[in-house]
């Protein structure tokens, strides 16, 4: 008996274009036709190539089963104050106060002892009087010299680091700012004459205000921390350094106290959350009014 050969094998064919071998079922992605794509969305399973693919938990997603599962946007901020970097308000503050620094002292010099651009920004009760009111605020980033400048920074970044995690970036300035303000207040209160003011010494004054409210509501002794120190040794020296603004700082440590009554108080205390934004408000709003009020009293008496 005779047998025939078997017939070959069928020819084998070419595989697709950007498949890798076998075992690779290559597809191409649902975002980006042209492109080969051998994953999958965890959840939707959807081909995707890697560039759209995003890692998630568990697996792989795609940019729109991403988006699905986002936290809401009040989380995703919490979230980013907690991981990346909690002083960033703190140095955005300090950035702000230098480079008002850099533009009033590089300004040419207009009378004989101060600055155009500290003249522009600095506040007193005739501006303040004539409508002038953004010196409320301007002459809390102004600084009458380098020596002044270094000296609020260098409180300010100490402060911060130990406020603004306490309280959260945007309370942080809330708190800043009523403070400043309140600091404004006081010394347009005991501003002698006609003289100019300026500084962050207020705000800075209201940070220390306000934690040493907050030690002292968590049983903590201020003269056994540093801000207990830090507070007499300033009240020092303002009362015995002339030329420094007795109002601007006693206003800025009164209003930044009674922010952080409320704002740092302990969780037993059990204060609506409300409370915490109406605090600052209301210092400022009462520091607005006083200020508007002594500039236009004092004015009418110089006159």
């Amino acid at each position: 008996m005779s047998s025939l050969p078997p017939p070959p094998p069928p020819p084998v064919a070419p595989p697709p274009p950007g498949s890798s071998g076998p075992g690779h079922e290559a597809t191409t992605c649902f975002r980006h036709p042209n492109r080969p794509a051998f994953r999958r969305c965890t959840r939707c399973e959807r081909t995707a190539c890697n560039d759209c693919l995003i890692s998630g938990s568990v697996g792989s997603l795609c940019p729109d089963c991403a988006k699905v599962g986002r936290p809401a946007a009040p989380e995703r901020i919490r979230r980013w104050n907690a991981t990346r970097g909690g002083n960033a308000g703190t140095f955005l503050l300090i950035v702000v106060n230098v480079a008002v620094g850099v533009y009033t002292f590089s300004s040419p010099l207009w009378r004989r002892t101060i600055h155009r651009g500290e003249y522009d920004l600095a506040v007193n009760r005739y501006f303040v009087d004539k409508g002038e009111w953004w010196r409320l605020i301007t002459s809390g980033f102004t600084h009458f010299g380098v020596a002044h400048l270094l000296m609020n920074m260098i409180s300010l970044y100490f402060l911060g680091r130990f406020v603004e995690p306490a309280l959260g970036r945007i309370k942080f300035f809330a708190l800043y700012f009523a403070s400043l303000l309140a600091g404004t207040a006081g010394a347009l209160m005991l501003q002698p004459s006609l003289g100019l003011t300026a500084g962050a010494s207020g705000a800075i004054f209201g940070l220390l205000g306000a934690s040493a409210v907050g030690l002292r509501q968590r049983g903590v002794p201020l003269m056994q921390s540093s801000i207990g120190t830090m507070i007499l040794l300033n009240l020092v020296l303002t009362l015995t350094i002339g030329g420094i603004s007795i109002g601007g700082h006693l206003g800025g440590l009164v209003g930044g106290a009674a922010c952080g009554a409320v704002m740092l108080a302990p969780h037993h205390r059990r204060l609506p959350r409300w409370a915490a934004w109406a605090a600052p408000v209301a210092v400022a709003a009462i520091s607005v009014i006083i200020a508007l009020v002594v500039s236009r009293h004092g004015m009418n008496s110089f006159r």
